[in-house]
């Protein structure tokens, strides 16, 4: 593939990812009329929020030489930044190849591998999610012409929601007359929180921002892996080097059984097809609402769509337990606010 080919592509790409509607969900708290809003993420490219990052670091890479026509791109991930590379650097001309751990949803394998995708599984005895990170440093320094995105420890991930997400939410509350009082993300990298963040604080230095963690494996809290959870793509193994705990606000645990009864009822009750950690999103927001006050402006992102967790126990019935909040709420629908223009976030080389 030519330069010029290549440079035509990303900017084609960069209209299928991203610019993606702010969701007001109305509902009723314990009676009480409520609003969450949220980014609908899941209408990315591949269905998550990770074609933001994928995409702006290829991008990154390709502006400051870092990789090269035909490299292979080489990444440790849970599931849909593994499908974000495998699409968009395969739409880019590049060989892919994921490591992963093996007790991810047959579903992210079989999408990885639908893209064209080489997947290196990896047990836990091998090291699980760290050894995975491991492993792709280890087929960087035996193999020529790799590059290594490395998502946990690149600035490009937090600047890719700076530029982009953060941008697009605050431009759209403004444009309904609304100004942010708090955002509330999971966190798999910490790009997202980090990077929607950053430009908030800019534009409204008193946004609290509050990290979102399983409460059945606190990572986060705790500082190293603890338990076991069903909330995929979220708490791993280790805090990441880009996810600054010194400048976010209290982290918020929600119990991964509230999780999935959220992410089902939001798809059963207002056909919005999301994946668990948005159910988890949607809570964490709930609980930082009832902590500022019920019309407190509060923002999330439902991260990714349902189709990697049919498999999972998202299909499944869910037992109700005491100190879940989903019973609680109501949905009563949502309005989609407005994408912003194309023309908005153009970079210098696009206009």
């Amino acid at each position: 593939m030519t330069t010029a080919t290549r440079t035509r592509r990303a900017a084609d790409l960069r209209h299928m990812v991203g610019n993606t509607p702010l969701l007001a969900i109305r509902f009723r708290y314990r009676g009480q009329p409520r609003t969450v809003y949220a980014k609908a993420e899941h209408m990315n490219i591949t269905g998550s929020i990770k074609d933001r990052m994928a995409l702006h670091i290829l991008r990154s890479a390709y502006r400051e030489g870092r990789i090269g026509p035909g490299d292979t791109v080489v990444e440790a991930t849970s599931g849909n930044t593994g499908i974000s590379f495998a699409a968009i650097g395969r739409a880019l001309g590049h060989p892919v190849v994921i490591f992963m751990p093996d007790w991810m949803s047959v579903e992210r394998v079989a999408l990885i591998r639908s893209f064209g995708a080489r997947i290196v599984p990896v047990s836990k005895e091998e090291g699980g999610f760290l050894g995975s990170i491991a492993k792709t440093e280890e087929f960087a320094r035996q193999q020529h012409h790799v590059f290594l995105p490395r998502q946990f420890s690149n600035t490009a991930n937090v600047d890719a929601h700076a530029q982009t997400t953060g941008p697009e939410i605050l431009g759209q509350l403004q444009a309904n007359g609304l100004s942010p009082d708090a955002f509330v993300a999971g966190v798999g990298t910490g790009g997202t929180v980090m990077g929607v963040g950053e430009f908030l604080r800019i534009h409204c230095p008193n946004v609290r921002l509050h990290p979102v963690e399983p409460a059945e494996s606190p990572t986060l809290s705790t500082g190293c892996k603890v338990g076991h959870h069903r909330i995929q793509g979220v708490s791993d193994e280790f805090i990441p080097p880009i996810l600054d705990l010194a400048c976010l606000d209290d982290v918020i645990a929600v119990h991964d059984g509230d999780a999935i009864l959220m992410a089902q009822m939001l798809a059963c009750e207002l056909g919005l097809a999301v994946g668990i950690s948005s159910g988890a999103n949607f809570l964490a927001a709930l609980m930082v609402q009832d902590m500022m006050g019920g019309e407190a402006v509060v923002t999330t992102v439902f991260a990714d769509d349902n189709k990697k967790y049919l498999s999972t126990d998202l299909l499944r019935e869910e037992p109700v337990r005491d100190g879940y909040l989903t019973p609680d709420v109501e949905l009563d629908g949502y309005e989609a606010f407005r994408r912003v223009c194309d023309t908005c976030f153009a970079t210098d080389d696009e206009e």
